[in-house]
């Protein structure tokens, strides 16, 4: 009986050691040579080497949509396959630290891609993501200086092309008496200027060109006229087109062709309000009945010699579109900063001393609306002002006289059919002496309209009267400190900010306000960087079917902002490391600030009778 317990036992242990006992699981972490760790738990480890993250098999999937899943399966290689490494069914992927990721999710998809919201567990937290989204005091200080850096600084050269020989788009072209030059190579340079203005007749006449005689572009004159006949004859009208990266803008005016040649950015509506400018500066020199009268009795009419001695008017008016103006790009005028009783002051001076002919009586420091007063019933369109500031003050023809002018004029917004007499008169200015045209920012000039064209010696009576009274009163000199100070500062509105310029419009009021350029912006070239930028933010916020109402763009060399209610027009530009927040801190300051000056910054209704 004890040898056949003996032999049961012996059996039962060989039994035992044929069948190896299930091992435990592998540690998370045990060095291999440790002592301490038992021999049992290292002989888990794969004995082959193997590119798996597990000993599971991770499949992969494609939807039909073009996108990819991944999932696990449980290793079915059969037991004697030397090429996979078997595992026990316990060791999943929650054993070794990670979570399964459900096979909705892209396996192109990197780990930082879908944080936060499916954030990788385990060490490749703190390996992929972990510490890398919390920014250190080094990248904030880092990122406090590079939002300093001003717009257009990081300019690359193949986006500066455009803007290549803008230097040179107002120097004019070799006339053809010159014998250095053949009139192959002036057409060159015409070609190489990036906007022209054109005018001519449905008859195929030349009436006007910013950019070359017409003798040398009579051709291309007839080019045009040829495609705007075809389309007039089909009953639809040719708006514009575009050639390579020109936009050809056509504006019909009775008799009149209009044709705008852009290379700068600007849209068709921009573009055609400038034409439109271009159609009133014609119309304040001819009336409308008048040109109406010309075309109709002979539609071959030459119109360049009724309008002998107005190309400066229409070059000057050109030219400030072709360099940016914000006045033409806001429909509105831009008024000198003053305290408001001492405007007040000046307007009541103003009406003290009105003579019964007067219709319109205006002050302006350096194409800056000081002052105006107007009939109850009547008030100043933006684009007659323009028309009479481009006249005084760009054109320079009515400044090289000096002293009084007595100027015969049409403001078509006002009455297009007949002529108004403007009386004008440059402050501190003696004929016989050349002007300093280094001062010419600060000249104040004082504008009397009336329609009576006899009324000279009474408008003249009544300017010396109101400047008397403006000089006995101190005014004059307070319109000349504050012209020859200019606009405000940056520094000065908003502190602190980020902001490098801005184009702030009251709406109610039709005028705008902004800033002393910095020196950034003081070449040519930047300059029109800079209004091209407004352009088109403007064009953008403004386009039609458009719901936008704030609209932040991110470009390599700036950040800008544009912004519309029905109160307020704001457009402001900063450097290309501002962040959204920090632009938009600047906007509101810049909004609080205009807000605060609104009686300063803009003329509120003006002197009535």
């Amino acid at each position: 009986m004890q040898m056949a317990g003996s032999s049961e036992s012996s059996g039962a242990a060989s039994a035992q050691s044929d069948e190896r006992p299930p091992l435990p699981p592998r540690p998370s972490q045990a060095p291999e040579n440790d002592p301490a760790t038992p021999m049992m738990e290292r002989s888990q480890l794969p004995s082959k080497p193997t590119t798996a993250v597990s000993s599971m098999n991770i499949q992969t999937l494609s939807f039909p949509d073009g996108s990819r899943g991944t999932f696990s399966t449980a290793n079915e290689n059969p037991s004697g396959s030397t090429e996979q490494t078997s595992a026990p069914s316990s060791l999943g992927p929650a054993s070794l630290g990670f979570n399964p990721i459900g096979n909705d999710i892209d396996e192109s998809m990197s780990v930082m891609s879908i944080a936060p919201t499916l954030r990788p567990p385990g060490d490749l937290e703190s390996l992929l993501v972990g510490d890398i989204s919390k920014k250190s005091p080094a990248w904030a200080l880092l990122r406090s200086q590079s939002a300093a850096v001003q717009p257009f600084e990081t300019i690359r050269a193949e986006e500066n092309t455009v803007f290549t020989e803008f230097e040179r788009e107002f120097d004019d072209i070799p006339d053809e008496s010159e014998e250095n030059w053949n009139d192959e190579d002036r057409l060159k340079i015409w070609k190489s200027k990036l906007k022209h203005f054109m005018i001519l007749s449905s008859a195929g006449k030349p009436i006007y060109s910013r950019h070359g005689d017409l003798g040398l572009i009579n051709s291309s004159m007839g080019v045009v006229q040829t495609i705007l006949s075809f389309y007039e004859g089909a009953k639809n009208p040719l708006l514009g087109f575009t050639a390579a990266n020109t936009r050809f803008v056509i504006l019909t005016e009775g008799p009149l062709y209009f044709v705008a040649i852009s290379r700068l950015g600007e849209s068709d509506s921009q573009l055609r309000a400038q034409l439109d400018a271009l159609y009133m500066q014609i119309l304040s020199t001819l009336t409308l009945p008048t040109l109406t009268n010309i075309f109709a009795n002979r539609p071959s009419t030459d119109l360049r010699k009724p309008l002998q001695g107005t190309e400066t008017l229409l070059s000057s008016l050109a030219d400030s579109f072709t360099r940016g103006s914000p006045s033409a790009l806001l429909g509105a005028l831009e008024c000198l900063r003053l305290r408001k009783s001492h405007r007040l002051a000046i307007n009541n001076a103003f009406l003290r001393t009105r003579t019964e002919k007067l219709l319109y009586g205006l002050i302006v420091a350096g194409g800056r609306l000081v002052s105006v007063i107007r009939p109850r019933r009547h008030s100043l369109h933006p684009s007659d002002l323009q028309l009479i500031f481009n006249m005084l003050f760009e054109s320079g023809g009515v400044k090289a006289g000096g002293g009084e002018n007595w100027i015969p004029l049409c403001l078509p917004a006002f009455n297009n059919r007949g002529y108004l007499y403007m009386y004008v008169s440059f402050l501190d200015v003696d004929p016989e002496s050349e002007r300093d045209l280094s001062a010419a920012g600060e000249e104040i000039a004082v504008i009397l309209i009336s329609p009576d064209k006899e009324s000279f010696f009474a408008l003249q009576q009544m300017r010396d009267d109101v400047v008397a009274e403006l000089r006995k009163k101190g005014h004059v000199d307070i319109i000349k400190a504050a012209a020859k100070q200019g606009r405000p500062k940056m520094n000065e509105i908003a502190p602190g900010t980020h902001v490098s310029h801005f184009l702030f419009k009251s709406r109610a009021n039709v005028q705008f306000c902004m800033p002393a350029p910095l020196p950034i912006f003081n070449s040519l070239i930047s300059h029109r960087r800079l209004m091209s930028l407004y352009h088109n933010l403007h064009a953008t916020i403004h386009a039609k079917h458009t719901h936008v109402k704030v609209l932040h763009c991110v470009g390599e060399d700036t950040t800008s902002l544009a912004w519309i209610t029905p109160i307020f027009e704001f457009y402001c530009v900063a450097g290309p490391n501002a962040s959204r927040a920090v632009l938009t801190q600047g906007a509101n300051k810049i909004i609080q600030w205009a807000k605060r000056e609104e009686e300063r910054l803009f003329i509120i209704g003006g002197g009535v009778f």
